[in-house]
């Protein structure tokens, strides 16, 4: 019985490292350094900005950089575009009405910016918080098509203005594929502090006899919340952290 023991004991010595190996690499999950980030964003206008323009969309591209082996501090880098405004007015060309013209002005706002993520736990579910400073770019532009065409031969930026932005938010990121190039759906919002700038509105384009334009901008704050949709996707070196 002793004999029976102490072989037992001797196979539990021997098993045991390798048991506690295959946990440990079981521990660790591959994942690389690097995300992509694509979404389709909408923007609801706040203070005197929703008073003077309606409900923006558009979509943001960016990318982080994980440095650190558990990911859960990141640089990361957006940038987006979104239109809050459109006017279309369709004419007849100075030969004949057999050829028309379709004319069109957006109002738009380009943003882009860097700044730190704080992933707040890691796994299939991952809420984190992130801020950045940048610019935000407001234009008007229009572009001119042919009624029945896809492409415009004509374009003219009516108005701009660029101003300092920062920005800051959240959102939750939910695992739809895992491995090396893992993939999340990403849900988020961000607060856009644009402070005070001049912008274009639908209709503050007026269109003279002459053929002049004249163009009545409005100054205000231009601040805006954006909420998103879309993918985070791996790419990059890979690196190992413990789930």
């Amino acid at each position: 019985m002793g004999s029976l023991v102490r072989r037992s004991l001797g196979a539990v010595a021997v098993l045991l490292p390798l048991t506690s190996a295959g946990l440990s690499g079981q521990a660790e999950e591959v994942e690389p350094r690097g995300f992509v980030n694509i979404s389709f964003i909408t923007a609801t206008p706040q203070g005197d900005f929703a008073n003077n323009v309606g409900q923006g969309f558009g979509v943001q591209v960016g990318a982080r950089f994980q440095p650190d082996r558990q990911g859960l501090v990141s640089l990361r880098a957006d940038f987006g575009f979104m239109s809050y405004g459109r006017e279309r007015l369709t004419f007849c060309s100075t030969l004949s009405c057999r050829l028309a013209f379709d004319m069109t002005t957006t109002n738009n706002i380009f943003f882009a910016g860097v700044g730190p993520e704080v992933r707040l736990a890691t796994g299939a579910l991952q809420p984190y918080l992130s801020a950045g400073l940048g610019v935000g770019y407001f234009w008007t532009q229009t572009d001119l098509g042919g009624s029945d065409s896809f492409g415009d031969f004509a374009r003219t930026e009516n108005f701009n203005d660029a101003v300092l932005q920062w920005r800051a938010g959240g959102g939750l990121r939910a695992r739809v594929k895992r491995g090396r190039r893992p993939i999340y759906l990403d849900l988020g919002a961000e607060y856009h502090g644009n402070g005070i700038a001049e912008y274009l509105r639908e209709g503050d384009i007026l269109d003279n006899p002459d053929g002049s334009i004249t163009i009545f901008p409005t100054k205000s704050e231009a601040n805006l919340v954006t909420f998103r949709v879309g993918v985070s996707i791996g790419v990059g070196k890979e690196r190992k952290h413990r789930r």
